[in-house]
């Protein structure tokens, strides 16, 4: 039985990758590798690519918004003064307003700059190394270079939803894990002081339901390919994760896992039968485990990769794609 939870979370520190659903995942992994053992996560991740995972974790969005669908621009409802620029930019549905049909978003979405401090921005942050004969810097190797940063607000709080199968992984261990991966950092350059958080709340959490949902929203990455959706009233933007192992996987040899194409999260995914509006609004997840069996990684027989993602149901307009 699977029950949602919604981690409220506080940036801590800078962070060198945006926190997205199945980096999360990933790394939750190690967290239960070094907390609780091999054995354990081996236990977690059986019939991991069966569709039983034991959680599904996604992107960390703004407290309190959702991301827009990925539906052609025509078909949402905007204000008559808003330009098509400036509608586009208009990208984080406030939560209390999303049981409206998804053609009306368009009138209600927020820009980034009107979110206070949830939205992360990008800097640069120089770095060298130096030469230890010399005690300078110099080239090739020790020539100093920049690498982009993400910061969040003083006092911005993110929204993380972990879907979660209670007879596997207890909520307090999901919060304990949680709290050792804001402890010893997130994503690149964990290791110098970057991606820490805070756990400011972990608790069961229900979604607000549209009238008449016949689709899924998508809240982090996924993998849809292959599986029952219609396909002329599904939309979403395609990426290549060029994954690597975090933790002590980078040491084994082989760091570099094989690259995954997913769907961005705001994904549309409409199944062909049934669906959100056939009574079942509430499903937690969509998506399929990917990896296992040396699919994934030459160093890490095992690997797997989060293509599932949890989900909000929403209401389609009757509307072409073109």
């Amino acid at each position: 039985m699977y029950q949602l939870y919604r981690l409220m979370i506080r940036p801590l520190s800078a962070f060198g990758s945006e926190p997205l659903g199945d980096m999360l995942f990933g790394q939750l992994c190690w967290a239960v590798r070094n907390r609780f053992g091999v054995e354990r996560l081996e236990t977690l991740l059986t019939g991991y690519t069966e569709n039983r995972p034991f959680a599904v974790i996604s992107d960390a969005l703004p407290a309190g918004y959702l991301p827009r669908p990925a539906l052609p621009g025509h078909w949402f409802e905007h204000d008559p003064e808003c330009d098509r620029k400036t509608a586009k930019k208009q990208v984080w549905m406030p939560l209390d307003r999303a049981t409206a049909p998804a053609a009306e978003w368009g009138r209600h979405c927020k820009k980034p700059g009107e979110i206070a401090g949830a939205i992360a921005s990008e800097h640069s942050q120089p770095h060298n190394s130096i030469h230890r004969q010399t005690g300078t810097t110099g080239e090739g190797q020790f020539a100093p270079y920049t690498q982009s940063q993400l910061w969040y607000g003083a006092g911005a709080e993110l929204d993380v939803y972990a879907v979660l199968d209670e007879t596997r992984l207890t909520r307090p261990e999901l919060t304990t894990l949680f709290d050792d991966i804001g402890t010893f950092g997130f994503g690149r350059d964990a290791s110098i002081g970057l991606g820490k958080f805070r756990v400011e709340d972990l608790a069961p959490f229900t979604w607000p339901e549209p009238a008449a949902a016949d689709a899924w929203l998508t809240l982090a990455p996924c993998a849809p390919q292959g599986l029952d959706w219609d396909a002329d009233r599904s939309f979403y933007r395609l990426f290549t994760r060029f994954g690597r192992h975090g933790d002590v996987g980078v040491h084994q040899g082989h760091p570099f896992k094989t690259p995954v194409l997913l769907a961005q999260r705001g994904a549309v995914l409409t199944p062909r039968a049934g669906g959100p509006s056939s009574g079942d609004s509430q499903a937690p997840f969509v998506g399929q485990g990917l990896g296992g069996a040396r699919t994934l990684s030459r160093a890490v027989h095992d690997t797997v990769h989060q293509g599932y993602a949890p989900v909000f149901a929403i209401q389609l307009p009757r509307r072409e794609a073109a």
